[in-house]
């Protein structure tokens, strides 16, 4: 389903997260959307983006987020802000959570459906983590 609003990408965005669904996560992204992940790396394109969805689902995250304000800038731009919530499992399958705040950039497309154009501007904090052996996760929350 396409967002129909700005809010809607982010409702929609944690929905598929928390459903493992990286085919419709991706199709909230426009093809030549970035995502800057949390170790400073950007991620580029779908195919790109693509592999970043796919290690977070892999993480099997119950992801909350709330918005906490929305910038338009005209009809068809807006700034997204959220702060977000996250329980996984890192790569070693030791529980975590996690909470932080995001920055997006989404864009009103021809067919009226709102697409992230740029997902990212983490500040993540790690809250809990059941071992400290294993290194961090490689992604934090998506959006």
């Amino acid at each position: 389903m396409p967002a129909q609003s700005p809010e809607q990408c982010e409702e929609l965005f944690a929905q598929y997260v928390n459903a493992g669904n990286v085919d419709d996560l991706l199709a909230l992204y426009e093809t030549h959307a970035s995502h800057l992940r949390p170790d400073g790396g950007v991620a580029q394109r779908s195919d790109g983006i693509r592999l970043v969805l796919d290690e977070f689902v892999a993480m099997q995250p119950a992801l909350g987020v709330s918005l906490q304000k929305v910038v338009l800038t005209g009809d068809d731009l807006a700034v997204l802000y959220d702060t977000w919530t996250l329980a996984a499992k890192d790569p070693g399958g030791n529980a975590i959570q996690m909470n932080g705040k995001g920055v997006h950039i989404v864009r009103r497309q021809p067919d009226g459906a709102w697409k992230f154009v740029f997902t990212g501007g983490h500040e993540r904090r790690l809250t809990t983590r059941t071992s400290r052996r294993n290194a961090p996760p490689p992604c934090a929350a998506v959006p």
